[in-house]
């Protein structure tokens, strides 16, 4: 194959999808580009580089796989003029690589492959199958991997199929194996359902990354040993095989328990309770790749935390993890936005920078691009962070990345937290429950000024801990860049909470009313609708019809019908552009509250909207058309979808 070579940088720019569409839009990814920029790595137009995993070679090449099936080579990754080479080509959707031993390693649809390149000519000519497992043809077979562990042996997790839920339809779909050089295979863990993002930390303990789903409340972030359950029951159907390190059965998971995941753990000592959770729609909405900083410095304060990608919203978070008595949690943070298409993977490269592959195909992002490679710099500036939060038996310890205000420190109205949780059930997602205020009851700031202890009362085990700090500033003036933290606490120092509880505060059972949403046929239209109208979904985030036609002053029968395999709501807008935009941005910002709204906020811009419906469940509305003639819009307004998922509403 002949070596591409890269012309001028904004030529490829104008040439490719890849671009910079939607990059740095936000007024967040502008603040965040003063301390980390995001840099393009040029792509040929004729290769459709799809990323699927990210290895460098010894000598400082940087391996892609796509989902197409290839694997390029790309000399001077780090220059505006990289050079392309097709290493290998006719594979299975590949969505990991690894290097070693001067090969690649990765995962295909069916299999783990060896690559060598034994003539030096800089294309593969042995394709080695080290292990294979079946197929179902199911188009949700997805398998990632390989991570090499220092003894040599790799790891590789199988994402479930897809038949209106999650389901291991053959043998260890939902499973993390541990597989030698030489292909033996060691079943490690089950319970996954979308396990796009793991790796290895220091200490040797495996951590693996899971998107919202079907007995999935959030995303969230697991630490997996030998023998655990992550908590979707499917993959035990597989545990009657001699190798299978449990014996847990699928029927012994109750369907709606009416418990959270950390406390459904206490009947069974086979689950495992997430290290870290994810807020949903506020901390992405499809968590992939771990990357650990090993960078000793070289990319800013945040050495030995984890940056964490999320394919959905086109960004990376952060998190700071502990190990207490015993037990991995921590807190997670926003980090960087502004990416050019949805993260799957993050490495490090040689001169400290994260390189990111991205892809959207079928998956869609808040980065317009369809795929897309970009390294994220840091400009050497330190950004005014939270740094770490720590838990304590009545508290939490907060350390910034400079002094902060000792007035405002020392302020508890200074303070915002509550804490919730989620659901453990077979049902798709979980909205937010068992939300709790939590009074900041003392605030104590160190000499230096790099960290406030907080003395609270209200603190639950088992919880997610929000803390907001809107209005603190360090002694330069600067407010904090990203001012919002989640705490997972499953342990606390010592073993018992101290932490008084607020025994006489009502729990959250918000009951929102939308009068916006009519499922019921008004009493003024007679019985009779004017028309009938079915609006369904098609993969990729899209509505099954691009534009649809009626009479102004219609009174309309509409059933949405969600036969994908995510949530979506349907909502109509007035007129214009300009509108759906803006209700786009306004969901965005329900936060927490989200799931409550359904995703639609409360704005006349909004004329009618559904529920935020599960997979696979349909609802009917009743919709008096506008009597101005014009082009209205339907949109879904979950988080991250708004942007793609719009269809035209042509009144006439």
């Amino acid at each position: 194959m002949q070596i591409i070579k890269q012309v001028v940088f904004f030529v490829f720019l104008v040439g490719t999808v890849q671009g910079i569409l939607g990059q740095e839009s936000s007024e967040m990814a502008k603040k965040e580009a003063e301390y980390y920029k995001i840099v393009d790595v040029p792509i040929p137009k004729d290769v459709v580089l799809e990323v699927g995993g990210l290895a460098l070679t010894d000598d400082d090449k940087l391996g892609v796989s796509t989902r197409r099936g290839e694997v390029w080579l790309i000399e001077n990754p780090y220059s505006l003029n990289p050079l392309y080479k097709r290493y290998a080509h006719g594979m299975h959707e590949t969505l990991g690589l690894a290097y070693k031993d001067n090969g690649f390693y990765l995962s295909q649809r069916g299999e783990l492959t060896r690559l060598d390149d034994r003539n030096g000519d800089g294309k593969a000519d042995s394709y080695k199958t080290i292990y294979s497992w079946p197929l179902s043809g199911n188009y949700h077979d997805y398998s990632y991997g390989p991570v090499i562990l220092p003894n040599g042996d790799m790891l590789v997790t199988l994402n479930l199929s897809w038949i209106g839920h999650g389901a291991s339809l053959v043998k260890w779909r939902g499973w993390m194996l541990k597989i030698t050089p030489e292909g033996e295979m060691t079943p490690i863990a089950t319970g996954l359902r979308s396990p796009a993002g793991f790796n290895v930390n220091s200490e040797g303990d495996y951590f693996y990354t899971e998107n919202q789903g079907d007995w999935v409340g959030s995303g969230r972030m697991t630490h997996l040993e030998v023998g655990d359950f992550a908590g979707n029951p499917e993959g035990l159907r597989w545990t009657d095989d001699p190798k299978s390190p449990l014996k847990l059965k699928q029927e012994e998971i109750e369907k709606q328990s009416g418990l959270s995941l950390y406390e459904y753990a206490k009947k069974e000592p086979a689950l495992k309770a997430p290290a870290i959770w994810f807020p949903h729609t506020i901390q992405g909405i499809s968590t992939s790749d771990i990357l650990y900083d090993t960078t000793n410095g070289k990319f800013g304060p945040f050495e030995g935390q984890m940056f964490i990608g999320d394919q959905g919203h086109s960004k990376i978070m952060r998190v700071f993890m502990e190990k207490v008595n015993g037990v991995y949690q921590g807190a997670s943070f926003l980090f960087r936005e502004g990416f050019s298409s949805g993260i799957l993977r993050m490495i490090w490269g040689s001169d400290s920078s994260m390189f990111v592959g991205m892809t959207s195909r079928g998956w869609s992002s808040t980065g317009k691009a369809p795929y897309g490679l970009q390294r994220l710099e840091w400009t050497g500036k330190v950004p005014f962070e939270i740094k770490t939060m720590k838990a304590l038996n009545d508290g939490f310890l907060l350390e910034f990345t400079e002094p902060v205000n000792k007035k405002l420190a020392n302020d508890v109205a200074s303070y915002h937290m509550k804490s919730f949780t989620y659901k453990y059930h077979n049902i798709y997602g979980s909205p937010i429950t068992e939300e709790q205020p939590v009074m900041v009851h003392k605030a104590e700031v160190s000499a230096d000024g790099l960290s406030v202890k907080l003395t609270l009362h209200g603190m639950r085990l088992g919880f997610i801990h929000e803390i907001k700090v809107p209005n603190l500033s360090s002694v330069k003036g600067r407010k904090l860049l990203h001012d919002t933290g989640y705490y997972t606490l499953n342990e606390v120092p010592g073993g018992e909470l101290k932490s008084p509880q607020m025994t006489g505060m009502a729990k959250s059972g918000k009951t929102i009313v939308q009068p916006k949403r009519i499922t019921k046929m008004p009493a003024d239209w007679n019985n009779t609708s004017d028309q009938q109208l079915m609006i369904g979904t098609k993969p990729g985030l899209k509505f099954d019809v691009e534009e649809v036609k009626v009479q102004s002053g219609a009174k309309v029968e509409l059933t949405f019908n969600n036969n994908d395999d995510m949530m979506h709501n349907l909502v109509i807008t007035k007129k214009g552009k300009e509108s759906v935009d803006k209700v786009g941005q306004m969901a965005l910002m329900l936060g927490l509250d989200g799931p409550d709204y359904n995703y639609v906020p409360d704005t006349d811009l909004v004329l009618y909207h559904t529920a935020i419906m599960q997979p696979e469940t349909a609802e009917k509305i009743y919709v008096k058309m506008p009597e101005e003639p014009g082009e209205y819009w339907i949109v879904c307004t979950f988080p991250g979808h708004s942007s793609v998922m719009r269809a035209k509403l042509i009144v006439q």
